[in-house]
């Protein structure tokens, strides 16, 4: 038996319909090896801020706990966990190694994008070819303008989603929904970070593959890197391992183990733009294999040109699939321009910096019940300062090195607990799956209340003076006209 067999075979079995996650055993290496932070030229003192900025967003109420790890040369030099995966004294304690988080819109990195760059070596899956050329379905009008580059770069013209959970009662519908999805403006001429253009590039990545996105990818990704706690729609047996998400969705019940975002759930649990679960250490591995250029040990994943050509900026800050650091969208103010990154809706990060050779991982559920007024500040600022505090811990090169900072932004944790200014703005999906569930709850409520009949209350009519009509007289001499005083309507109760 060869050895991606094996570690196909290895892989516990799932339940029906879910894709091949497993706990590793004890004698499973997690991971990648441990070394001190001296040991690969970064301060241990430097990365211990990471301590004080984690904890001061839990305390804040951003989020239950944290998943970290920061690796640098091949080593993890620092990797642990914080709080608990919720709020309760009863929960497990979060381990980087064992506890698993839904990754949200990682899922377009660590998954769509990668089977892009698979199918993309082995010459299956053509940058510039359209989308139709794959998906017949997604043809007309501006449509047979958009290619597979413009899905990677958010170039297509496609909005950034629409409510697929509505309407959409099967798995086929949802996909047909997105297909039909209107192109609102010409393909390359636009950018608009979309959900429907990462989830048309999953369907055109299964079009080339031959086969679904989660099995392909357990097949060439994820089983031969050895990230058994990585993959979509986990078996029941892990819900003890996985941070709970949403607690009053449009679904009605509190979730866990199942992909937070509604529109991916209405996909069936295996979608472009989110769906993936995973854990710190598997996703360290992910990472370190990117810095390799597409090799962990003795695996090739992707080719190390395939590596430079998708994670180079090429249209504003995106590359292809990927984000790049610019300062903006938690990377901080200290990565090289050459890192690359993404976040996640559910608290979720990863950043890369080839140029330190070194990443930085985040995982939270902070969409948990969060206590912060304004967890989505929290957030952010903490991954800013993660990845503020790693990019400063590397003192062994005199270009990059940067004198500490005096304070970080969990520090100050400027407007994380004060209400936010109100902003009139353009109804989203986020806020219609928000109203939904609002929405729901009321329903509920009203239905345990008996009826109350309120007693009809009549208006007193208001009488009006009719109005006379002046009649039109000859341009001869002019009447002398009596004033008389107008009478003043009264106000009608509103």
């Amino acid at each position: 038996m060869n050895a991606l067999l094996l570690a196909v075979v290895l892989l516990a079995a799932p339940t029906p319909g879910a894709s091949p996650l497993s706990m590793p055993s004890v004698d499973d290496e997690r991971g990648l090896p441990v070394r001190a932070p001296s040991a690969v030229g970064m301060s241990g003192d430097r990365l211990d801020v990471i301590d004080r900025v984690v904890a001061r967003g839990i305390a804040e109420g951003g989020y239950p706990g944290a998943s970290i790890v920061v690796g640098r040369k091949g080593y993890s030099v620092y990797q642990k966990g914080f709080g608990r995966l919720d709020w309760t004294e009863s929960s497990a304690r979060v381990s980087p190694s064992e506890s698993i988080y839904d990754l949200a819109s990682l899922t377009k990195v660590i998954a769509t994008t990668t089977a892009a760059m698979v199918l993309f070596d082995e010459k299956r899956l053509r940058l510039d070819a359209p989308v139709s050329a794959y998906i017949p379905e997604f043809r007309g009008g501006l449509k047979d303008r958009v290619t597979v580059r413009h899905l990677l770069t958010h170039r297509s013209g496609l909005a950034a989603g629409r409510n697929l959970w509505r309407t959409g009662r099967t798995p086929a519908e949802a996909r047909k929904l997105v297909i039909e999805s209107a192109v609102h403006c010409a393909p390359g001429a636009c950018y608009e970070y979309s959900d429907l253009g990462a989830d048309m590039l999953a369907f055109v990545v299964e079009a080339a593959a031959g086969e679904p996105l989660d099995d392909f990818l357990a097949k060439r990704v994820y089983g031969p890197l050895g990230m058994r706690q990585t993959g979509f729609r986990p078996a029941d047996s892990l819900k003890r391992y996985i941070a709970p998400t949403e607690i009053a969705p449009p679904r009605g019940y509190r979730i866990r183990g199942e992909v937070h975002d509604e529109n991916a759930f209405a996909l069936g649990g295996v979608a472009g733009h989110a769906g993936l679960f995973s854990s710190a250490t598997d996703l360290s591995v992910f990472a370190q294999m990117m810095l390799n250029g597409g090799r962990y040990r003795d695996v090739r994943i992707v080719s190390d040109s395939a590596v430079r050509l998708f994670t180079t900026r090429t249209a504003g800050t995106r590359a292809l699939g990927w984000d790049t650091a610019d300062g903006q969208g938690g990377s901080g103010q200290f990565l090289s321009s050459r890192a690359y990154g993404h976040t996640g809706f559910t608290g979720t990060s990863i950043w890369i910096d080839p140029e330190r050779e070194m990443f930085v991982i985040l995982l939270t559920n902070r969409v948990h019940a969060a206590r912060a007024k304004r967890p989505a500040k929290v957030i952010m600022d903490v991954r800013h300062d993660l990845a503020d505090a790693a990019a400063l811990a590397v003192i062994d090169e005199p270009a990059l090195f940067r004198p500490m900072l005096a304070s970080f932004r969990a520090d100050r944790a400027d407007g994380w607990n004060t209400a936010a200014t109100p902003v009139r703005a353009k109804a989203s999906v986020a806020s219609s799956r928000a109203k939904a569930a609002a929405a729901a709850r009321a329903k509920k409520a009203s239905a345990k209340k008996p009826a109350v009949k309120k007693p009809a209350v009549k208006k007193p009519a208001v009488k009006k003076a009719p109005v006379k009509k002046a009649t039109a007289k000859a341009p001869a001499k002019k009447p002398v006209v009596k004033k008389t005083p107008v009478k003043k309507a009264t106000k009608k109760a509103a």
